[in-house]
């Protein structure tokens, strides 16, 4: 989840960028309820790696509850945002993301999915926490369903027999998966400076099994083309973005390669 509000980060020098050509039309769009899903989500993966998610099934409500409580939040001043901080490896964190110190005009909140983990967090909201707890939570439960669902018709897509060998991954109480609240704060100074093309997050590719992205409708993904070209994702507040990470490009190689079509299938 992705929102954006008015305090600014402290500047710094690196600043990764990328020239998109601007907002790309033909994004893949998969409709959950779709009876041919499971085909249309593997051509997706296929060409792109990625693809927009409709009809998902995830209450509107809970997203734009869980956004308000991530904006007051990071309308708070920063000293008391430090207080959340620095993430080990949860909590509050900015400019630097990662092991790696790969950096960005970002800040984050990061959060476990397992409830258990999460409740040792909560205080990073130092009012109302439960209040806080509960709408993550929420909306934690409801992406989970509709993320195992994504996976099951991958699996049923390449006519695999075991359906959740993708989804049973985090379902496991052991999964490392996360939650991160990313928050993009407006600089005038930096951005003038950057030619207009200020980054908030350089260019990667993302290691875990698949990432579940929702932003408001402010334009700033950006994805890359199997040519190399950067095109700009247009937003859309209502619906989910699936971008398939680097664990599971591995698995799908490995499980056709076992259970066999006699041919590669490569993601971008």
């Amino acid at each position: 989840m992705v929102v954006l509000s008015q305090p600014a980060l402290e500047p710094f020098s690196v600043i990764k960028t990328c020239k998109p050509i601007g907002l790309f039309s033909e994004i893949p769009v998969i409709d959950l309820t779709d009876p041919h899903a499971k085909t249309l989500i593997i051509k997706a993966c296929e060409e792109f790696g990625f693809f927009k998610l409709v009809n998902h099934g995830v209450p509107m409500e809970l997203m734009t509850k869980l956004e308000a409580l991530a904006n007051s939040f990071f309308n708070l001043p920063q000293p008391e945002k430090d207080k959340a901080g620095p993430p080990d490896p949860y909590g509050y964190g900015n400019k630097k993301i990662g092991p790696n110190g790969d950096v960005g005009w970002v800040e984050y909140l990061l959060l476990h999915t397992n409830p258990q983990i999460l409740s040792q967090k909560t205080s990073i909201f130092q009012e109302n926490p439960q209040i806080f707890r509960s709408a993550v939570e929420d909306y934690m439960l409801e992406v989970k369903r509709m993320t195992f669902e994504v996976l099951e018709l991958m699996a049923d897509g390449l006519e695999i027999e075991s359906r959740n060998v993708f989804s049973r991954l985090l379902r496991d109480d052991k999964s490392d998966s996360c939650f991160r609240l990313n928050h993009y704060p407006p600089c005038p100074e930096l951005q003038a400076l950057s030619g207009g093309n200020l980054v908030g997050f350089g260019e990667h590719t993302d290691p875990q099994i698949i990432s579940v992205l929702r932003s408001n409708n402010t334009t700033g993904l950006q994805i890359c083309l199997k040519e190399g070209t950067w095109v700009s994702v247009p937003p859309d507040q209502t619906s989910f973005f699936i971008n398939v990470g680097d664990i599971l490009q591995v698995c799908l190689l490995c499980v056709l390669m076992i259970f066999s079509r006699n041919q590669v299938f490569f993601l971008t």
